[in-house]
């Protein structure tokens, strides 16, 4: 009894996962490569960070009919793509266009980098300063007179501040 449940419960287990293959027809070898390299440059709009190619959403089924029926009306590359932006917006696109909008997206990477490093090199060029600095010999008499008077002073053994 114990073998037929775990072999019924493995069963229920793996078709779970069991779907419909969904495949295209293409009248060309061209036309399935546009296909799929829309398929991978269209992002799912529901999926995180996953194009239309890998993911099993219901919209990014739709997305993919939509694609091979615009295809089979034979429209373009750049029609099928307008059509998605329109409709969409500039994230459905991986690589999205570079306008105002889109500045701070394509060249925030290279100006935080650049503040960065200008912020390191102030940084370091304070601290070389910083170690720079010569105590006069003034100074050191009057730190030793100090240490002298305090009643809990480190005096060193060998008279060094």
């Amino acid at each position: 009894m114990k073998t037929f449940i775990v072999v019924v419960f493995a069963m229920l287990v793996t078709s779970a996962n069991a779907g419909p293959v969904i495949t295209y027809d293409f009248a060309s070898a061209e036309q399935e490569a546009l296909f799929n390299k829309l398929s991978d440059e269209l992002r799912c709009l529901v999926c995180q960070n996953q194009a239309i190619s890998d993911s099993n959403a219901d919209l990014a089924k739709d997305l993919r009919d939509e694609i091979y029926a615009m295809l089979q009306q034979g429209k373009s590359e750049d029609e099928i793509v307008e059509f998605m932006v329109v409709r969409y917006g500039d994230f459905v696109l991986y690589r999205p266009p570079v306008k105002p909008i889109t500045w701070l997206l394509w060249f925030g990477p290279a100006l935080a980098l650049i503040v960065g490093f200008v912020v390191v090199i102030r940084i370091v060029k304070k601290q070389k300063q910083a170690a720079a600095v010569e105590i006069s010999g003034a100074d050191i008499e009057r730190l030793k007179a100090l240490r002298a008077e305090s009643p809990s002073a480190n005096n060193t053994e060998d008279g060094k501040v």
